[in-house]
């Protein structure tokens, strides 16, 4: 089991607390570092100091780390132009030496939209599919020759393609909880199938319809990562996981219904429940950017169990 960390900087963060934390993925041993790819703030959070961008910031870190993956859960497609998006995820890769995943969304928060004045187009889905196709082609069309492509939302004639990635494939993620386009596009597309903050038997649901597209498809199921992102909350005793609870404003109870809490030996076991329902890989969800202990109890009481 691959764990990752995973964090929602629009909630409030610097660029610096981001870098402390993924220097602290590293040396902790875990797989990589993702964040989200938000502008406004969720819930009651104030955000402050404000928004930091998702591949500005991963660029900085490219070049402050040296072996955890970087990524995002999920670029919002609603964000960037899919030519634009497909140079700075490339020059990313380049920047890390070939470390980079990226993760492709439709796009859903249209308060953020309002607040900074980005278009929130009503037809979002078909956009993502579209925006797919000019990514991972402009990344695989050969050095030396041209990319064109005839779409209702874009249009490119001619492009040169350039730069190319240091990896011959950027992993790429799908995620969702969609019955029938998501796992379509999950088929045609991604590496890595996500499902957010989702029970047991919603993941299983869900990576079943999507093993079943990849097959509709002509792939082999296994061909794709399967993956959660949930929130965790651990501690060595009760006490200590009701402070991390109350100091991201949730309840202990809720936290265990909906997420990982509780002690080590308690989220090792949800972890092989879901590892059961077929998860190889789980996002763990920070919330408190400022409790290194955190990260590190994860590593020394959970990760280590795991491995």
């Amino acid at each position: 089991m691959d764990l990752r960390i995973f964090t929602e900087p629009q909630q409030g963060a610097s660029y610096d607390t981001l870098l402390t934390v993924a220097k602290a993925t590293e040396d902790l041993g875990f797989d990589a570092f993702f964040r989200s790819d938000h502008y406004l703030s969720m819930g009651s959070a104030d955000g402050l100091p404000g928004p930091t961008d998702a591949w500005i910031t991963l660029a900085g870190l490219a070049r402050e780390t040296s072996r955890i993956r970087l990524g995002t859960l999920m670029t919002a497609g609603t964000f960037r132009l899919p030519g634009v998006l497909a140079i700075q995820v490339a020059q990313v890769d380049q920047m890390s030496g070939g470390r980079v995943e990226l993760g492709l969304g439709a796009g859903w928060f249209e308060e953020e939209h309002k607040a900074y004045g980005i278009p929130f187009p009503k037809e979002k889905f078909a956009r993502l599919e579209e925006q797919l196709a000019v990514v991972t082609g402009l990344w695989g069309t050969e050095t030396g020759k041209t990319f064109s492509y005839d779409g209702t939302y874009y249009t490119l004639q001619d492009s040169p393609a350039l730069p190319k990635p240091v990896q011959q494939r950027i992993p790429v993620l799908i995620g969702g909880h969609g019955a029938t386009r998501t796992p379509r596009l999950a088929a045609r597309y991604a590496d890595e199938f996500n499902i957010p903050f989702a029970s047991l038997e919603d993941t299983e649901r869900q990576f079943g319809r999507v093993r079943a597209a990849a097959e509709e498809a002509g792939r082999t199921p296994d061909d794709l990562v399967y993956s959660n992102a949930l929130v965790v909350c651990v501690g060595r005793d009760d006490a200590e996981v009701a402070r991390r609870a109350a100091a991201i404003g949730r309840d202990v109870d809720e936290l265990k219904a909906n997420g990982l809490a509780g002690s080590p030996a308690e989220i090792v076991d949800k972890i092989g429940r879901y590892a059961a329902a077929g998860s190889s890989r789980i996002y763990l969800q920070i919330l408190d950017l400022d409790d290194l202990d955190h990260l590190e109890l994860l590593s020394s009481q959970v990760q280590s169990q795991l491995n």
